[in-house]
């Protein structure tokens, strides 16, 4: 997910390549073409915003600008990893672009590697999201999650220590002035039998007096296919680039010059 721009051809240069040349040239030309990618770039997020529904600022802050240089006049403008603990973000793309299934979010995977998400199957949160749980984006807050995956013992070799203790989890079912306390457990519906086979497929918690209250935390669904729904090279065209790159040639020129 990836859109480039160059400069190359004389119409973009109409009327200015007799002001200057030289290395003083090719650095307006380089800062004219960096312009133009960070025009595209507030395109771009005004299409993702209009495309998606509560986008996360994280999505939104990826798109990227590689600035041109004088003896690159090229840019490119595309959603770009920074490491940390988040997705790449053209992992999450990408399916939003080109469509197909969404790829398993690490949660998953510590799930599934826990024996707690079947195979087959992703999580969602319910269309009523548990109290306190939700980012207010379609997602769970980044403690909740952690409580969720230490609570079910599923963070893995490496976050073993990270894993909740029975002193830690009497705290959770105790709760705080806060947050009632609560119980999680798993429930696999008619995937298997038992005593919650009549509750959809998920974690869920109970809560109140004898455990009463009962409601979805996290729900197992089988996979969506995602239809495109987003295009880079559209979102550019749609900029018109080429002609808000030849306005910022002519003023970065006159700017190098002095006029």
């Amino acid at each position: 997910m990836r859109v480039g721009v160059k400069l190359d051809g004389a119409k973009a240069l109409s009327g200015t390549l007799g002001i200057l040349s030289g290395p003083r040239a090719a650095q307006a030309y380089a800062l004219a073409m960096t312009d133009g990618g960070f025009h595209v770039r507030r395109f771009m997020v005004k299409g993702m915003e209009a495309a998606f529904d509560r986008p996360t600022p994280y999505i939104l802050r990826s798109v990227f600008v590689r600035k041109a240089q004088p003896n690159d006049l090229s840019v490119a403008i595309e959603p770009t990893y920074f490491g940390g603990k988040g997705v790449d973000p053209q992992r999450i793309l990408q399916a939003q672009e080109f469509g197909g299934v969404r790829r398993d979010k690490r949660s998953e995977v510590a799930l599934r590697r826990a024996g707690i998400l079947p195979a087959g199957f992703q999580t969602t949160i319910p269309e009523t999201p548990y109290p306190g749980s939700d980012d207010g984006r379609g997602n769970l807050r980044g403690a909740f999650l952690v409580q969720l995956l230490t609570y079910f013992q599923a963070m893995g070799e490496q976050g073993y220590r990270a894993n909740m203790t029975e002193r830690r989890k009497a705290n959770v079912h105790k709760g705080t002035k806060k947050q009632a306390g609560r119980r999680y457990f798993v429930a696999y519906g008619r995937l298997r039998s038992g005593r919650t086979s009549h509750l959809a497929p998920g974690i869920w918690a109970a809560s109140g007096t004898g455990g009463v209250d009962v409601r979805p935390v996290l729900l197992f669904v089988r996979p969506g296919v995602y239809r495109s729904r987003l295009s880079m090279e559209a979102i550019a065209d749609a900029s018109n680039v080429g002609a808000y790159i030849e306005r910022r040639v002519r003023y970065r020129l006159r700017q190098a010059v002095g006029l």
